[in-house]
């Protein structure tokens, strides 16, 4: 595995678990609000750290930590994945995998040996301006075939969408719901400024800034009417 960072506890990253983070190294999105560019592009890579004391590390603490997040950059990159998955199920962990979707064969595998306890997809956009927000050649059929997988995955699940005003806001927002099922429990999360890819405005998008634009009240209507679970994260 390439991995490019750790982080050693989290309260935050997997619902009602103590966790631990893995930052895979490498993405094949170039999302502007990315926070984590030295994840995403080669010339801000640092030294990549040593799977086996990674791994060591999280045998050592498997009484006090109950779950592993894998999340980068992006992991379905990863050609040691599922291993390294599995490694983690055989201690008893928790496995959360955070994925663009952009792999659905990927995903696949995973799903199927059962190597990971629960998904969260980000959905960067609707799907005509998915390759123009990611700057890559991401395929809408994955995207769509992606969330179809996770859905029918029997697998606790999220999908979620990171705002920033200067690049997703208003009708592009409300125009995700075209991507979403009932059942589905959807976060929308405002962009973190300290760092990011490009070199973004500052926009200080709160809670109730959010929740006062008639596009947010037109999706939460939208989302009460076809029971998809709408929080808003921060």
């Amino acid at each position: 595995m390439k991995i490019g960072g750790f982080q050693k506890f989290s309260l935050l990253d997997y619902p009602g678990e103590l966790s631990a983070i893995v930052f895979t190294q490498g993405c094949n999105f170039r999302c502007p609000y990315c926070h984590n560019p030295e994840l995403v592009l080669p010339e801000l890579y640092g030294p990549l750290l040593n799977t086996e004391k990674v791994l060591r590390f999280l045998y050592r603490r498997r009484k006090k930590l109950s779950a592993v997040v894998v999340t980068g950059g992006e992991p379905t990159l990863q050609e040691d994945l599922l291993p390294f998955l599995k490694i983690l199920k055989a201690m008893r962990y928790k496995v959360k995998l955070d994925t663009n979707g952009a792999s659905p064969d990927v995903l696949a595998q995973v799903i199927y040996s059962k190597a990971v306890d629960y998904i969260a997809m980000d959905i960067k956009a609707p799907l005509p301006l998915y390759k123009k927000l990611t700057r890559s050649k991401v395929k809408k059929e994955d995207i769509v075939r992606s969330m179809e997988l996770i859905r029918l995955s029997g697998l606790a699940y999220e999908f979620r969408t990171t705002v920033a005003p200067e690049i997703l806001f208003g009708d592009d927002l409300y125009d995700i719901h075209q991507l979403l099922s009932e059942g589905d429990r959807y976060y929308i999360q405002p962009c973190q400024y300290s760092t990011t890819l490009d070199d973004l405005k500052k926009h200080e998008l709160t809670d109730t800034d959010l929740k006062k634009s008639g596009e947010y009240l037109r999706l939460q209507d939208w989302a009460e009417k076809h029971r998809v679970r709408l929080e808003f994260r921060m």
